[in-house]
Order: structure tokens, then sequence, then C-alpha cells
């Protein structure tokens, strides 16, 4: 499993009720797809760099878990699903890095038309 951390901004005029609904669908979706819930932390009301949806302000939320990608994948879409939600965003923090494919290197012969088309373009001016 990877381990992940996703920051939230909620609305500011939110009541408890509201805050904790939101805050428990987060943690149910983690649950449902056997991940493990570290750390909920409320950050509190802060301003915002630009107003989003005519909200000066927001509440942050700061998520730590461990999942997989579907767990990323179905907890974003719900966040994105909410009104209550302003902005959302999921990171990768696991230690080790992605495997990713080598990249393969375009052939070399390729380059030299476009090399010779560009000596011959200079010559003709």
């Amino acid at each position: 499993m990877r381990k992940y951390e996703t920051i939230f901004i909620l609305q500011p005029d939110l009541s408890e009720d509201e805050i904790k609904t939101v805050t428990a669908k987060a943690q149910d979706v983690i649950s449902s797809y056997k991940g493990e819930c570290f750390r909920m932390d409320d950050w509190g009301v802060r301003k915002l760099a630009y107003p989003i949806r005519k909200c000066a302000r927001g509440r942050y939320y700061y998520l730590r878990f461990d999942g997989n990608r579907e767990l990323i994948a179905e907890l974003e879409r719900r966040l994105r699903l909410d009104e209550k939600v302003l902005r959302y965003q999921s990171v990768n923090i696991t230690d080790e890095p992605e495997k990713v494919a080598p990249e393969k290197k375009a052939p070399v012969a390729d380059a030299e038309p476009a090399e010779e088309a560009a000596a011959s373009s200079e010559t003709a001016e």
C-alpha cells in the first residue's frame, strides 16, 4: 500500500454537523477500500490566495492515510461531487519511487534528414 496525503478546503461558514458529515464520508471511503487512516487534522479557517466560488476564506483539513489507486480515485470523486468542498489535492508520499518504464529514444536516422533540410534551406536564401 502507498502512503498518501490529501488536503481539502471546505466552505468557511459550515456548521459542525456539516463538517463532521464531510470528514466522516472521507474516512468511510478509506475504510471501505481497506485503507488505513492515520491522521485527520483541522487546520482551521484561513484566507485563500484567491476567491473560490465567492469565498475569500476556507476551512482546511489534512488527511494522512495508506491506500491504493482505487481508493484515491473514489475519494477524489466524492470530494469533487460534494458542493461543500472548494478544493482538494492528493499527493503520494511513499518513500520508494514509482517504477517507470524506460523511455525509448527516437532513432538517430530520423534526425539526419531534418538537419539536411535545414542546411538546404539556408543555402537557398
